[in-house]
């Protein structure tokens, strides 16, 4: 994984626990509709950088 992808990681990691925590607060609907949303986005975001982070690891190996 590359310096930059694993500073995304991070970023992405800080977001989703800002989100878990604004989700612990008092929101209307609308805003924990959106701070769910993001979080969903921002978990598959981490996913799919995991997964192409080490399929391009491994490449770079073979």
């Amino acid at each position: 994984m590359t310096d930059e992808q694993l500073m995304r990681l991070k970023v992405y990691g800080n977001n989703v626990q800002r989100y878990r925590r604004l989700l612990r607060g008092n929101l209307t609907e609308q805003e924990r509709e959106f701070v769910e949303r993001r979080l969903t986005e921002e978990q598959l975001a981490i996913q799919s950088l995991r997964t192409n982070g080490l399929v391009h690891g491994t490449s770079k190996v073979m």
